[in-house]
């Protein structure tokens, strides 16, 4: 039970990737920052977490090698799903297995409101509102930033909350008139938004990178996918003087590959694993080399970075890419020859480089997490009767 006072949520997610619990966090933070003490959000991973059927747990675990190597099959997937029917065949079946953990979640904490972070959690968010026996509202968060697959509208939420490119996109697919434009959320390391130089230097002296040096972030999403290591080799063949630090997630093969590629760079190139410090990365980098991902997005153009996009994931990030360069925040580059061109043009201009890290501050959304924040607690307040009167 939470602590005395304090109103019970629940947040489903899962952890396919790292932007659905990265989201989640964020709410968590921006929860405390305009109610402190007020709410205990509890996070419950139905699909892969401790409690979960070994079932979802083996299939939630090919994830992230399916992406990593054969990311053609997860399009095919992703395609072969999106539609009312089949997620309804799959809510029947595979995913039934998830009521299980809500349901032990639900009777444990007693929620004042449910809050799903994954399109996957969804149904079960629903199942868990239909068993219970008090008014408890369910809110969607939607973690992808352009495109809104079938899956997202399981469950039928009270309210939706997406992203402003989600909404344009079809806003009936994600919920029709309870979907709400919230962005979406970010950690509070990224809220701030750019550093001014003068702090840059500082945080780039605390973290151990060169002041004056030419830094690009290379990062794979929490999978450590989009062929890091290749491009990394590439960057640093073609771009002497460019420094590199890559993050590999949970990827430890890549990590223990770019540490061997790294003991011949002479300290052009900084590996790191599954950080708890990535704002600070991403705020002391002059670019951010990544494949489309939402979150890697949202939060670099929060921190008013620069983005060189690699690469996608076939359907739901199919449309990012695009995003970010209509904005002109950031540049395509797919192919490692033309990714060495563009870091070469950018290092080399810094008008355009200028112009493209005022571009990326206006397409960020630091405020999600608080919007989000606010639109759960008028949701409980209104629907659960809880939130202000204490437990």
């Amino acid at each position: 039970m939470p602590p005395a006072g304090r109103v019970p949520l629940l947040f489903l997610l899962a952890d396919t990737g790292g932007g659905h619990r990265s989201a989640a966090r964020a709410v968590s933070e921006a929860l405390e920052a305009a109610y402190p003490g007020r709410f205990d959000p509890l996070f419950c991973d139905p699909l892969a977490g401790p409690g979960a059927s070994r079932v979802l747990r083996w299939v939630t675990s090919r994830y992230g090698p399916l992406i990593r190597f054969a990311p053609w099959a997860w399009g095919a997937v992703y395609y072969a799903c999106d539609s009312r029917l089949m997620m309804r065949l799959l809510q029947r079946t595979l995913l039934v297995l998830a009521d299980r953990p809500v349901a032990q979640a639900m009777a444990a904490h007693e929620p004042a409101a449910i809050v799903s972070f994954h399109p996957l959690t969804g149904g079960a968010a629903a199942g868990a509102q239909r068993r219970a026996h008090r008014d408890i509202p369910v809110l969607t968060v939607v973690t992808d930033l352009t495109t809104v697959h079938a899956a997202w509208r399981l469950g039928q939420a009270d309210r939706t909350a997406v992203p402003p490119a989600a909404r344009q996109h079809g806003p009936d697919r994600a919920g029709a008139g309870r979907c709400v434009t919230t962005g979406l959320p970010v950690t509070s390391g990224f809220w701030p938004g750019p550093l001014p130089d003068g702090e840059r230097a500082a945080l780039r002296r605390r973290l151990g990178v060169r002041e004056r040096c030419f830094l690009a972030l290379l990062s794979g999403g929490g999978e450590g996918a989009g062929g890091v290591a290749r491009r990394a080799a590439a960057i640093l063949r073609s771009c002497a003087d460019v420094e590199v630090v890559a993050v590999c997630g949970r990827n430890l093969r890549l990590r223990r590959r770019l540490a061997r590629l790294a003991a011949r760079a002479g300290g052009r190139l900084t590996v790191l694993g599954f950080v708890d410090n990535m704002p600070d990365w991403v705020r002391c980098a002059d670019v951010v080399i990544a494949k489309a991902g939402p979150g890697t997005i949202a939060e670099a153009a929060c921190c008013g970075v620069p983005l060189l996009l690699t690469s996608h994931l076939p359907g739901q990030e199919k449309g990012n890419a695009r995003l970010v360069t209509r904005a002109g925040a950031g540049m395509t580059a797919a192919r490692r020859g033309r990714l060495a061109r563009e870091l070469g043009v950018l290092r080399r201009d810094p008008a355009a480089l200028a112009a493209m890290r005022t571009a990326a501050a206006r397409l960020g959304q630091p405020g999600a997490a608080a919007a989000v924040a606010a639109l759960l607690a008028s949701l409980t307040e209104t629907r659960a009767g809880t939130y202000g009167s204490g437990r």
